[in-house]
């Protein structure tokens, strides 16, 4: 996640800097964001101070949103629209005609593990729910149920808009297809580099922290110097490979294959099984049941990642 992060802001700054005449290569945008923004921030140790920049971000991503249906609607990006030679010819609309049985087709694994990176959160729910106020257990469910739903609404709305408007050309970051000279998208771009700058630390300090996990390192001697050092050098690797890297769809369907499927299909049932034997005869006939229906998603989680990953490695 963090590297995808990383590899759309590079994108998205560099097409900004463009939209104001202002020549930026990706490299340069990148390196300059990560030491000038993404570090400071990355090395907070209390993350509740940018609460409010995530409702300001989701707030950009409903306005990207509608952005997207506009240009769709409008037709502006269709064969002969306004915008439609502002784009290079990769990325111009091209559109199919196999309509819905295209997704019997084994390329929509690609899509299924690209759909896994959405809900890649799991390893900060534990902090969440140490962080949220009055954190009863309905509270938390009520915060994860509004939460799921909000996003899956955002990414119905926005993979539609996209694939409608640009159908088989639709870039692994969509905001690439549209011209850097559509001032209603380079607002969008604006939205989207704002949201991700202020989220990006969630999802670094959930990589940092596993870090330490794997690394077995005590919470006692996890000194702030100790955080800061483990910080450079996560960051400074990311952005190392970011800076080489440039195919985000590959990023997006491989990492969702193996680590996507992981995180939300194999890794929760494993620890549910766990918790359910370590309770022994005082599981409920309803706990082994759930246990039997967690493992039978691990296999299809299993079976998704181990086709998604032929996929992606077939589409290099």
């Amino acid at each position: 996640a963090v590297l995808a992060y990383s590899m759309v802001l590079g994108d998205t700054f560099s097409a900004l800097f463009e939209t104001f005449g202002l020549n930026v290569s990706r490299e340069k945008a990148l390196v300059g964001l990560t030491l000038t923004v993404l570090l400071p921030l990355c090395k907070l140790k209390d993350l509740s101070s940018l609460a409010p920049f995530s409702l300001l971000g989701i707030a950009g991503m409903l306005y990207t949103a509608l952005a997207m249906a506009v240009r769709f609607f409008d037709g502006s990006y269709a064969e002969g629209g306004k915008l439609a030679a502002d784009v290079a010819e990769s990325l111009r609309p091209a559109i199919g005609t196999k309509g819905a049985s295209a997704v019997f087709s084994s390329n929509a694994f690609i899509l299924i593990c690209m759909l896994s990176t959405a809900y890649m959160a799991h390893f900060n729910a534990p902090k969440f729910y140490l962080e949220l106020e009055n954190n009863t257990i309905a509270r938390w469910n009520t915060c994860v149920a509004t939460s799921f739903s909000i996003s899956i609404l955002f990414f119905i709305g926005i993979a539609a808009m996209g694939f409608s408007t640009f159908g088989g050309a639709s870039n692994g970051l969509i905001l690439n297809n549209y011209s850097t000279k559509d001032s209603i998208m380079g607002f969008s771009r604006v939205a989207v580099a704002f949201a991700l700058v202020f989220t990006y630390p969630l999802a670094f300090v959930g990589c940092r922290d596993g870090t330490l996990e794997m690394m077995q390192v005590p919470k006692e001697e996890r000194t702030d110097a100790k955080l800061n050092n483990l910080t450079y050098i996560i960051l400074a690797t990311v952005t190392a490979v970011a800076l080489k890297i440039t195919d985000l769809s590959f990023i997006m369907s491989f990492g969702g294959a193996t680590l996507g499927n992981a995180l939300i299909y194999v890794y929760p049932a494993l620890m549910f099984r766990s918790a359910v034997k370590n309770l022994g005869d005082d599981a409920t006939a309803a706990q082994k049941l759930e246990v039997k229906l967690a493992m039978a998603f691990a296999a299809l989680g299993i079976g998704m990642g181990t086709i998604g990953t032929k996929m992606a490695l077939a589409k290099l």
